[in-house]
């Protein structure tokens, strides 16, 4: 009767620990021949550029580490319901997350899953403060690109100003700007810096669109500005929109050009645009999985910019580009002083945030900076921080 009870009380147990690890997605959290399981979760599709660049790194992943990962992801997934996805991806055994959307939500699964690394793009909402050990951002160093793109512009508008096509009364360039925010503000800043290392003549009018992806809103803004004399036009929005105004501008007789973002616009703008940037999100990630695999610290592990459990890079690392210029359009000289705009990032010897400049806080207009005192972006973390409007050469406005 013992050893009856004794089974009874084994297969009732076995039962009850099956049942369980069913639940709770045991069986798939389990390694799978040592293939590590990689997730993603994305704001977007590929179809916007913002995460059209992240698939490619996605991909880049791929072929790097074929036949040693597997890859799962969730698309155009809203941020304040992004909890069940990363679940979902956690259940079926991923042991590591890169998250690119605004959402806190990331920090509550990693302390509910330690044994799952969670990576995500850093965003100016998110508090990192008190983050556990296994939740890290990341992001590119893109005010670099920024300045390098304005130093693109510059020379455009230069070769328009010796030539007299343009005054220098009416060196206007203009931004389509998303909001105002210290990463936007930080992105145009180091843009006009760039324009004016080259033209110091330029001033730049910005129009926010309140959105970061309105296709509508978007080309509106640009037109008001090429309407206002900006002969070129750049954006921190996530659309072609600016650029395709560019381009009907330009088929109408007028002289304006275009810096993109994310993306190269050739394709949209083949005789208005100049250059695109973007952030390239391959090595953090490549190297973050590596880093998994062997079981070590990821700012250890990655060549970047540590700041605690976040980590920053640009040229010098690879984390921030400049596209394909446009060969056609650029005005002469373009790449030679790109090549060492850029060298001298990657030495330090550039100091973009620096100058005969006043800045004002456009929250507290009684908090200002003087940049004859240089300002060091990214100095403390992947997330841009400056946040003062430049008087003299920065106009909001709306």
């Amino acid at each position: 009767m013992k050893i009856k009870r004794f089974f009874v009380t084994v297969i009732v147990c076995a039962v009850v620990l099956i049942a369980a690890a069913l639940l709770t997605g045991f069986w798939n959290d389990r390694p799978n021949n040592g293939i590590l399981k990689v997730g993603f979760v994305y704001s977007e599709d590929e179809s916007t550029p913002y995460t059209a660049n992240f698939v490619m790194a996605q991909r880049e992943l791929q072929t790097e580490y074929a036949g040693k990962i597997e890859v799962m992801f969730k698309s155009n997934i809203l941020a304040r319901e992004s909890e069940q996805p990363m679940r979902d991806l956690i259940r079926s055994g991923c042991r590591i997350l890169f998250i690119n959307m605004d959402t806190d939500i990331p920090i509550t699964l990693a302390r509910e899953f330690p044994e799952v690394t969670f990576c995500q793009a850093s965003m100016p909402n998110i508090s990192i403060e008190g983050a556990p050990d296994n939740y890290h951002t990341f992001n590119g160093e893109i005010y670099q690109a920024r300045y390098v793109s304005g130093v693109v512009a510059g020379m455009k508008l230069r070769q328009l100003l010796d030539s007299g096509a343009v005054l220098a009364k009416d060196a206007y360039v203009g931004y389509v700007a998303a909001n105002s925010t210290a990463e936007v503000i930080s992105g145009y800043t180091a843009f006009i810096l760039g324009v004016r290392s080259v033209a110091p003549e330029a001033v730049m009018r910005v129009r926010y669109t309140g959105s970061w992806s309105n296709y509508n809103e978007e080309k509106k803004q640009a037109k008001e500005l090429i309407d206002e004399g900006c002969v070129i036009i750049s954006q921190h929005v996530n659309t072609m929109a600016p650029a395709v105004a560019c381009e009907e501008a330009a088929a109408a007789g007028r002289r304006v050009y275009h810096v993109g973002y994310h993306q190269s616009m050739m394709d949209v703008a083949p005789s208005s645009a100049l250059v695109s940037i973007r952030t390239n999100w391959a090595p953090y990630i490549i190297q973050a999985v590596q880093a998994v695999m062997d079981n070590r610290k990821i700012e250890e592990a990655v060549e970047g910019n540590v700041h605690g459990n976040d980590m920053s890079a640009g040229f010098s690392a690879g984390w921030v580009e400049l596209l394909e210029m446009n060969r056609f359009v650029v005005a002469e000289g373009t790449a030679e002083k790109v090549e060492k705009a850029i060298d001298g990032l990657k030495k330090g010897r550039v100091r973009v945030f620096y100058g005969n400049y006043i800045g004002v806080n456009p929250m507290n207009p009684a908090d200002t900076i003087d940049l004859n005192t240089e300002y060091i972006e990214n100095q403390y973390s992947s997330r841009p921080s400056f946040n003062y409007i430049l008087k003299d050469c920065v106009i909001i406005e709306n």
